[in-house]
């Protein structure tokens, strides 16, 4: 990618939150090389990248990556996943043969409206601590400690973070349970109203979604036939 397009897709990036990237091989190289030409120096840490197959797929709704995942490699713990992951590449392998459009939401539009039509839902996530992966405690690999945090958070250079996750779950005996899990499912509601009105974009072979993570969430439509995408997560020098 030429210069030129390095500049404008970075300043896309930044003012909207998402790009695509074309002119790329299909490959995973390319998505790596992807993730260093669009961040430049910004670049930390690149996670395992992950090929996702889905068949006859339903929908996926608006959501944000992140996972805490640790493998142990011959006797060394190795990290495939962070929970602060602030940018998430997807590329398409294989698209499917009707349907499987991807859609984006604008987390912090979405967050600041509250305070007009639904107080109540923003207080709770920005002022209620939850366990962001609790519904998931059984899977491998995660940590068996919680992991405490509110919905939305800043991190210590000042970046807001927007979290949207279903692993989300109220804290081990947390005496207002039951309102947390009123809340949740108030805000998976609310995020799934959002998906009908927003623009539809497909990918083609090859093509690249760059998201930061801790603004946008994104999802995509039901599909028919296969479907295929590579995803990179990664942390950069402004991640938490």
């Amino acid at each position: 990618m030429p210069c030129e397009r390095e500049r404008e897709a970075r300043a896309l990036l930044s003012r909207d939150g998402a790009v695509v990237l074309t002119g790329y091989e299909n490959t995973a190289d390319a998505l790596a090389a992807a993730a260093a030409r669009t961040l430049g120096s910004r670049l930390r840490e690149l996670y395992p990248h992950r090929v996702r197959t889905s068949r006859e797929g339903a929908p996926v709704h608006l959501h944000a990556d992140g996972l805490d995942l640790v493998v142990d490699v011959g006797g060394v713990p190795g990290r495939r996943r962070h929970p602060d992951e602030d940018h998430v590449l997807i590329q398409c392998v294989r698209p499917a043969p009707s349907g499987g459009d991807s859609f984006a939401a604008d987390a912090y539009g979405f967050v600041d409206g509250l305070a007009s039509t639904d107080p109540a839902l923003l207080d709770f996530l920005t002022g209620t601590d939850v366990d962001l992966y609790g519904e998931w405690a059984g899977l491998r690999g995660l940590p068996a400690a919680p992991r405490v945090a509110r919905h939305v958070e800043y991190t210590r250079t000042g970046r807001r973070i927007a979290r949207r996750t279903d692993g989300a779950a109220p804290l081990h005996r947390d005496p207002d349970a039951d309102r947390v899990r009123a809340m949740l499912a108030r805000f998976e509601e609310s995020v799934h109203a959002l998906e009908p009105a927003l623009p539809r974009f497909g990918l083609a072979e090859g093509d690249i979604l760059v998201l930061d993570n801790y603004r946008c969430w994104h999802g995509r439509d039901a599909h028919t036939g296969e479907r295929t995408v590579r995803i990179l997560t990664l942390r950069t020098a402004d991640a938490r």
